[in-house]
């Protein structure tokens, strides 16, 4: 168990998380809030100039704002902490009370875990009620294995690792230090892979792995397919939203970071620092550089070797005019030809 409700002083987290206060450094904090609902012990923010106007009624012992706010948080008369990016440091404020407040898991293997024969489970983890462990699974120091969990034979879960209940790891899979995997996650289940031999399909067996990084976060019902052949890799520091498709072979790289119901089909590979918007579909054997950005709901059906942000979709509006609309986008190649046809005599015209 790891609860500490003690307050802190307000100058001692300015000091730890950088920035500049204007206030009293005395003031204790308890805990973080929104601006409407912070009370007089816990910590705000502003990242959106949208919610200026919560400033004037807030009360928060103290506001996290960019410099650029300064002068709007003054004229609220409240204390002010100041920092170049008021959200990150916000976050990681709030991590650090969420980690004081959270509960541990003990550790210790509860009688009702089913372990395999040959796996090491670490003594400082923990193993929840109904959970099976796989013949040579490798459980790491501190890690925290859920409520009815299965990890499969031989699989590793790294380093204070967080499975929360009712995952699901395939054998031969590893998982890196400190990741956050939420419940529902089904991680290196076979890949999509068949041959057609007239009207039937030949199933492709799927003998590759799956291997993720430190530091990643996986949300709720995300898939991950095992490699038909080679491993799917998900580097350092990437973090999914919830119901991702990852299909086989796919590379994501460092620090990337994806949100719900995105689908990534089979051989393609992201790069490092990309944020993919929610409903996204990446087509398979695709490639993506460093540092793309995607809009939600976008396809994207050709290799992206250029950092920027990309987008690709129609803005909702009444059916009928969409129907007249997509009508039109049909005929965009006739309409060429004709415009095509009137250049070269107008062409003519002028000789």
């Amino acid at each position: 168990m790891n609860l500490d409700s003690a307050p802190l002083r307000l100058g001692t987290l300015v000091e730890r998380y950088g920035g500049t206060l204007s206030g009293d450094p005395e003031t204790l904090i308890r805990g973080v809030s929104t601006l409407e609902s912070a009370g007089p012990e816990q910590l705000a923010f502003l990242a959106n100039p949208r919610y200026r106007g919560a400033l004037a009624n807030s009360h928060a012992a103290c506001v996290l704002l960019a410099p650029s706010e300064a002068a709007t948080g003054r004229a609220a008369q409240l204390a002010l902490w100041i920092a170049d990016e008021p959200y990150v440091c916000f976050a990681r404020v709030a991590q650090f009370f969420a980690a004081r407040q959270s509960e541990r898991a003990a550790p210790g293997v509860d009688a009702t875990a089913a372990i395999g024969p040959g796996a090491q489970i670490d003594a400082t983890a923990h193993v929840g009620a109904l959970s099976v462990i796989g013949a040579g699974a490798q459980i790491g120091p501190g890690a925290v294995v859920g409520a009815g969990c299965v990890v499969g034979a031989r699989t590793r879960i790294g380093e204070d690792s967080l499975l929360h209940p009712r995952v699901t790891i395939y054998p031969d899979c590893a998982i890196g230090a400190r990741a956050v995997i939420h419940s529902g996650v089904v991680i290196g289940a076979d890949g999509f892979g068949f041959a057609r031999d007239g009207f039937e399909w030949v199933k492709i067996p799927q003998t590759g792995r799956v291997l993720i990084g430190d530091d990643v976060e996986i949300g709720a019902n995300t898939t991950i397919d095992r490699g038909a052949l080679e491993d799917t890799v998900i580097g350092d520091g990437v973090k999914m939203d919830n119901q991702i498709q990852i299909g086989h072979n796919v590379r994501i790289g460092p620090h990337t970071a994806i949100a719900g119901c995105v689908g990534v089909a089979g051989s393609a590979t992201i790069g490092a620092r990309c944020m993919i918007g929610g409903a996204a579909m990446i087509l398979g054997h695709l490639e993506l550089a460093d540092d793309v950005s995607i809009s939600v709901g976008t396809v994207i059906s050709h290799s992206i070797l250029k950092p920027g942000l990309y987008t690709g979709f129609y803005p909702a509006q009444e059916n009928s005019l969409w129907e007249k609309n997509a009508v039109m986008v049909r005929h965009l190649d006739r309409l060429r030809d004709r415009v095509r046809a009137l250049e070269k005599q107008i062409g003519k015209g002028s000789a």
